[in-house]
């Protein structure tokens, strides 16, 4: 093993052990139970929810990665907003990925955690806690699910495939347009949309095969930085949904197996706001 693989496959050890960690933590909190606030006091909606579980598993993910990488920079959804996206190194934390599915108990949410170095994806890991789910890639390594290797679908149209979406917390204009790509695209006789509310696994499923393509008009770093590289190391194609390069900030997301990415984004982009 050379020296820059030996590296990588630390890092990637970290962001599994950081994971589990946190994800420990969440199983705790969603069998034992926990109460949810909603962040309409800091300016927020009554249906964007956040709760110690959050909390406790981005501290717990933190000081595992703190530990191995001191000098390291961190970027997360609850306190570590102020971590540079520039960064030469830099960890991309979502503690707590489909926040409302744990609050009504079902057991569909993740950690998700990736590293980046000067802007570009190396390591990404995506932990579901309740069924073990593990989701890795490596930067030219490949895409694995619980050790086994995945790769996209191999569906070449649109009526060949199966979608999945996203719903940011806007309930105006971003939403109506979603809406309205959900219709073109049942009008192009796709086999059906899917909605499952956690877009770190959502994007997991694009690199598996199960969605041949997963779109949302509104994402944030911490919820794409693994999945765009688990995509991607599974044979897949991921830009934002106007077809542009994925920046590591708030965004659009459109992710498929590359064979439909076309289709998909000409649906897109016909129905994405104006900047």
């Amino acid at each position: 093993m050379s020296e820059n693989d030996l590296r990588r496959s630390e890092l990637l050890q970290t962001a599994v052990k950081a994971a589990k960690n946190g994800g420990e933590i969440l199983r705790r909190y969603f069998e034992n139970g926990v109460a949810m606030r909603d962040k309409s006091t800091d300016g927020g909606k009554t249906y964007d929810l956040v709760s110690d579980a959050d909390l406790e598993s981005e501290q717990a993910v933190a000081a595992i990665i703190r530990e191995s990488y001191p000098d390291h920079e961190l970027l997360g959804e609850e306190d570590l907003k102020g971590g540079d996206a520039n960064a030469e190194h830099l960890w991309v934390i979502d503690p707590l990925d489909g926040t409302n599915n744990f609050a009504h108990h079902l057991p569909h949410f993740a950690v998700s955690i990736a590293y980046y170095e000067s802007g570009v994806p190396i390591v990404g890991a995506v932990y579901n806690p309740i069924r073990e789910d593990l989701f890795t890639a490596v930067q030219g390594q490949g895409a694995f699910e619980n050790g086994t290797q995945v790769r996209v679908s191999k569906s070449s149209s649109l009526n060949q495939s199966m979608i999945g979406c996203g719903f940011y917390y806007d309930r105006g204009d971003m939403m109506r347009a979603t809406l309205n790509a959900i219709a073109e695209c049942f009008e192009n006789e796709i086999h059906g949309i899917r909605r499952f509310g956690t877009a770190s696994l959502d994007l997991c499923q694009v690199g598996c095969g199960g969605f041949d393509a997963f779109f949302e008009y509104k994402l944030s770093p911490w919820d794409f930085a693994a999945g765009a590289l688990f995509i991607t190391e599974a044979g897949g194609k991921i830009t934002t949904a106007t077809g542009d390069a994925l920046p590591l900030e708030t965004t659009s997301v459109l992710a498929s197996n590359g064979k439909i990415h076309a289709a998909m984004q000409d649906i897109t982009t016909r129905h994405a706001l104006p900047k």
